[in-house]
């Protein structure tokens, strides 16, 4: 942050916020237009150092970290959003904390006092050209149509049947891990979840890039599966090593489940009784999906982004832009030695993963 800015903060009145997601937020007037606006803005949140995540025509956002313990980490995400003359500018806490201290009103000010400075760097005469600029850039008219483009790569037609197959070996591989692991009595909650639901991710990624196959809703379906089939295939294996390492009769692996319960979830000295066993069970379930399902989202997108060249994205893009259909931008790849449809495919899916990258970074 320029050195003038971090002065000018540590002069602004803080107003405190109380809320399960603590945020504040104000409305100026503008006389700046929609179109010079976002780039404004831009260099206004680059003047502040904070990340920007997203823009629009109407809407930039950006995210403010700080160093804690020597680990950075995201502590407000800041909106401002134009509204014919009007600015709205929010910022919100990305913590779990349910008092922002008054961060996020400082948070709002500092940029819309710093937005004004970076206005008052543009004349009248720098404004009208910053706004051809943008037009410019927003309507692509200085890329270069390329003569020809890459070749895209032998096309190999997805397989469900590879991950679904892998998927289940790796569950029950990771559930015998598990029940070795809590017969010992080294399992730490938590922990295990966290490394579960990365081992789970990790082996998905493999699958996902041996298969070609990237259909998020059933690939979604199989990591809802894979986590039950880890979690209920421990239970079965602890059954079965607790019977075979001390000689007990067998006793039928619901009978065992009804032990369990009735024994209930004892931490430290305190029985929880089967209560707390199934929050246990569901805290398990949630915080292994959460941790996969986001690296799901990554590894699909990064890999549908891996598949296509840059040339080609940015080909077929600047097609849409010019306002074709997507049978035009089919005709167009066509043209240019992208004749498979199983490739064009390929291609409209590395454009939607462009626009779910940029909503993974928006996540909250």
């Amino acid at each position: 942050m320029e050195e003038k800015l971090k002065i000018y903060e540590k002069t602004i009145k803080k107003k405190h916020s109380f809320n399960w997601t603590p945020n504040y937020k104000e409305e100026v007037r503008t006389s700046l237009n929609k179109t010079v606006f976002i780039p404004i803005a831009e260099k206004t949140f680059q003047k502040l150092d904070w990340d920007i995540v997203f823009k629009d025509e109407n809407k930039i956002e950006a995210k403010r970290k700080e160093k804690a313990l020597g680990i950075e980490q995201w502590t407000e995400i800041i909106t401002a959003t134009y509204n014919f003359g009007s600015l709205e500018v929010k910022s919100e806490s990305l913590g779990n904390e349910m008092w922002d201290n008054g961060r996020n009103s400082k948070r709002v000010k500092l940029f819309i006092h710093a937005l004004k400075e970076t206005e008052n760097e543009f004349d009248r005469n720098a404004l009208n050209q910053l706004e051809k600029e943008t037009e410019k850039k927003n309507n692509w008219d200085d890329y270069v149509i390329p003569e020809i483009l890459p070749k895209p790569l032998e096309s190999k037609k997805p397989n469900f049947l590879i991950p679904t197959i892998g998927g289940i070996i790796t569950s029950l591989i990771l559930g015998f891990v598990i029940a070795e692991v809590s017969i010992r009595g080294i399992y730490f909650i938590g922990l295990f979840e966290f490394l579960v639901g990365i081992a789970i991710a990790f082996a998905l990624k493999l699958l996902i890039k041996t298969s070609n196959f990237t259909d998020f809703q059933k690939l979604n379906f199989l990591l809802i599966a894979m986590i039950i089939i880890t979690y209920l295939s421990n239970q079965y294996f602890q059954y079965e090593i607790i019977l075979r390492e001390n000689n007990y009769d067998r006793i039928g692996f619901l009978e065992f489940m009804k032990i369990r319960f009735t024994e209930g979830l004892t931490i430290k000295t305190l029985n929880t009784g089967w209560i707390g066993l199934i929050i246990s069970w569901i805290l398990q379930l949630g915080l292994t999906y959460a941790i996969a399902y986001l690296r799901l989202v990554s590894t699909i997108t990064s890999y549908q982004l891996e598949r296509i060249p840059t040339e080609v994205l940015d080909y077929s893009y600047y097609q849409f832009v010019k306002g074709k259909s997507e049978q035009e931008v089919r005709i167009e790849l066509a043209n240019k030695g992208w004749t498979e449809i199983e490739n064009q495919n390929e291609v409209f899916e590395a454009i939607q993963a462009v626009y779910g990258q940029i909503e993974l970074n928006r996540i909250k």
